[in-house]
């Protein structure tokens, strides 16, 4: 290895160690990684610009300000209450109407706001029926790692792969969103066998949930007529932004700025809440992972992984996906698919065909979120929710539900794979 190479690994390992062991800010360690870069000279200040997938940033800070508004209008709030009274108070029907709302949700909005929307909801109305909120949270958890899955727009690594590999929101759709509906109806069977069978509440409590009143989360209806008209417009957008020949983040930043104009809301109070220590993060990382495209070091990957397995790709793809899975399960899958996305890449500009690697990555990288309490970050952000509410979940209850799940998921993906590649 050359001495750029050597730098550009060592420096790689450091910012990873930093963020699994979470004594340094992940963000914190990301954009010191690329400072780093820059002065030992392993990149100009130009080469790490390039590096930076600003389609991947314009698409996240567009939907955290399209959904920032929308939150206000208290569209997701009626839609959780609706659903409840929709199941008519029955807790098998509410968990399976709240997986399924979580799952769809979290198709369109990441994944961590789906389950702040919900989730709480999730807890009022289990506590109207006297049961435990832990099963309904760990499903909601469970369902947004898988709805994430399905779109372009669901899952920060589709976004990026989406952006590296130009694959549009089309694309996804019909390949991890067919996997995702039959993971799905395999989990909520799954679901019905570990809680469905064992929930009874008593008359007068369902009818308790009917009297919830789904008009009065509504804090400003002229909001919310105009978000429900957005969303509709964004999802077109997406649908049909390849036909229309407009980048994905193009349709983000579009809606965010037509909400922020038409929603008169507190702009400065819209910005503050996007997140943007997660931008930072990031930035830094596609930056660190540049210094090692630009010294060489992935192509040598690349070269070596496809020795490795003779260039064959259906072991690539088993390969690519239980590798994702199983790492993206105790670790941060951000930094995988970002180290992953070049790799891939290179192996494309050798010729062979990539397609399917992508869907791998994609399947494995979103999917293995749901293996541990700290694989993705809407399992941490949910299960402080429910410890605030008197009710932890505790890293090996999760365990016992998530990593079957997770298993299970990857298996059907597996299946649809080689059966359709």
């Amino acid at each position: 290895m050359t001495q750029l190479q050597i730098l550009s690994v060592g420096i790689f390992l450091l910012v990873m160690a930093a963020i699994v062991s979470e004594k340094v800010h992940r963000t914190v360690a990301a954009v010191a990684g690329g400072v780093v870069l820059v002065c030992l000279r392993v990149l100009t200040v130009e080469e790490a610009m390039s590096y930076i997938d600003f389609s991947t940033l314009g698409v996240l800070i567009g939907m955290m300000l399209f959904v920032a508004v929308v939150r206000n209008s208290g569209l997701f709030e009626y839609v959780a209450i609706k659903a409840a009274k929709i199941a008519r108070g029955d807790p098998w029907r509410i968990m399976l109407l709240f997986t399924l709302l979580t799952a769809s949700l979290s198709a369109f909005l990441d994944n961590v706001t789906t389950v702040l929307l919900v989730g709480p909801m999730a807890i009022a109305i289990t506590g109207i029926l006297e049961l435990d909120p832990v099963p309904f949270l760990l499903t909601q958890i469970l369902a947004s790692n898988i709805g994430g899955t399905a779109t372009l727009i669901g899952d920060p690594p589709n976004i990026m792969i989406g952006s590296q590999a130009g694959l549009g929101f089309m694309d996804f759709v019909a390949n991890t969103g067919v996997a995702v509906v039959f993971i799905m109806i395999a989990v909520c069977v799954c679901f019905y066998f570990m809680y469905g069978r064992k929930m009874a509440v008593a008359q007068e409590k369902m009818a308790a949930v009917l009297l919830l009143d789904e008009k009065k989360s509504i804090k400003d209806r002229s909001l919310l007529i105009k978000s429900v008209v957005m969303i509709a417009l964004v999802i077109l957008g997406f649908v049909f932004h390849d036909a229309l020949g407009v980048d994905s983040c193009v349709v983000a930043l579009a809606a965010a700025v037509i909400m922020m104009l038409i929603g008169k809301q507190d702009v400065e109070e819209i910005i503050l809440g996007v997140e943007w220590s997660t931008i930072l993060f990031f930035t830094g990382l596609f930056v660190v992972v540049g210094g090692m495209v630009q010294s060489g070091v992935i192509t040598a990957l690349g070269n070596a992984l496809v020795q490795v397995t003779g260039g064959d790709q259906t072991l690539l793809i088993v390969l690519i996906l239980w590798g994702s899975a199983i790492f993206s399960s105790f670790l941060d899958n951000i930094p995988f698919v970002a180290t992953m996305i070049p790799l891939i890449l290179s192996m494309q500009t050798s010729g062979m065909e990539v397609t399917p690697l992508w869907w791998a990555l994609s399947l494995g990288a979103c999917l293995g979120g749901n293996g541990t309490l700290i694989g993705a970050s809407a399992n941490v952000v949910l299960s402080g929710i429910s410890a605030k509410h008197g009710h932890p979940i505790t890293f090996s209850r999760y365990l016992r539900v998530g990593f079957p799940i997770m298993l299970l998921s990857v298996v059907i993906s597996t299946a649809y794979l080689l059966i359709r590649f």
